[in-house]
């Protein structure tokens, strides 16, 4: 019972703090992806303060990039709204006249919908605009930039400070950045690929399909169904008959090639994780932090089970690693 209830504790503290916590994890955990070339670079006689600004400066311009990169999907999203919601209405009338004694729920469903078109202006607003409208947004940038710089500039310090604990600490980042590494180069073949398969199928913005296949692959699971849901409706909205549903069709076996061929020969066994806790922490994740929470999810169970495993105490020289044999 003592053990049930701290984990209740803990998981409440952490929800509770998320304005404070999930911005602290996001920056840990992009500070451990790059802590090899933060190491690399101390080396070559680079002072560790400037390694520190810039790669806080990478870091951040990478993450505005990926933002900037998603407006224009939900932008486009949000031009389309209108079609969307005249589709799901046409869909709901179809099924009420196939089925009968359904009058009051199709009349609820119909309400919910709703038949008037809304200005897409006004409807949703950008990703832009809601960033910065957010009255807390500007305090968690704060929290991660602080906590990337810091941690990127003591983390060798700190991890000395553990005493026993600094080998397999070492060694358990070295693990997750390669994994980064390599699902990176996975995923912008992914998006390359989506895109261009979805062009030759006649898609409207495969570009942009592509690119959110890019993005959203880092959340696994979660993420090739969001578009697969996405490209259903994409296809609803463009095609008719059974060609409307050629779109995820078609990033599915894409999904499925990536998942089971190209991801596994990048990565290899030893970085792989039982598939069962890889969703539910990905679930736990979204849960307890959002988007965030599921992002950070995966790096976080893959660096315990790193210091967890026995197996990874082994010298780093005979552990092979795909990714090493490919660049």
């Amino acid at each position: 019972m003592l053990m049930i209830l701290t984990v209740i504790s803990i998981t409440a503290a952490l929800q509770h703090a998320q304005q404070v916590l999930a911005p602290m994890s996001f920056a840990l955990v992009l500070g451990i992806v790059v802590s090899p070339l933060a190491d690399k670079l101390a080396r070559f006689g680079v002072p560790r303060l400037a390694v520190a600004l810039s790669l806080l400066l990478a870091c951040t311009l990478f993450v505005a990039t990926a933002i900037l990169l998603i407006e224009p999907v939900v932008n486009a999203l949000i031009e389309e709204l209108p079609r969307i919601r005249s589709v799901v209405s046409s869909l709901v009338d179809q099924a009420s006249s196939l089925l009968r004694g359904i009058e009051t729920i199709s009349e609820e469903i119909e309400n919910t919908v709703g038949a008037d078109t809304v200005e897409p202006q006004t409807a949703i607003p950008s990703v832009g605009n809601a960033l910065w409208l957010a009255p807390s947004f500007l305090s968690q940038v704060f929290i991660f930039v602080g906590t990337l710089f810091f941690f990127t500039l003591t983390r060798d310090d700190l991890y000395r400070l553990t005493g026993a604990l600094y080998g397999r600490l070492k060694h358990a980042d070295k693990i997750v950045a390669r994994y980064f590494a390599a699902i990176t180069v996975v995923n912008a073949g992914l998006g390359v690929v989506t895109a261009a398969v979805l062009m030759a199928a006649g898609v409207e913005y495969a570009v942009l399909w592509g690119l959110a296949a890019s993005l959203l692959n880092y959340v696994l699971y979660l993420g090739p169904l969001l578009i697969m849901i996405g490209l259903a409706i994409a296809g609803a909205l463009q095609f008719h008959g059974l060609y409307a549903v050629l779109p995820p069709i078609l990033f599915l076996f894409i999904n499925l090639t990536e998942a089971n061929i190209v991801t596994p020969l990048m990565v290899g066994n030893r970085m792989a994780l039982n598939p069962l806790l890889v969703f539910l922490a990905i679930i736990f994740g979204l849960w307890l932090w959002g988007p965030i929470g599921a992002f950070v999810a995966l790096p976080l169970l893959l660096w315990l089970g790193v210091m967890l495993d026995p197996r990874h105490s082994l010298p780093e020289k005979q552990m092979e690693d795909p990714l090493e044999k490919i660049l």
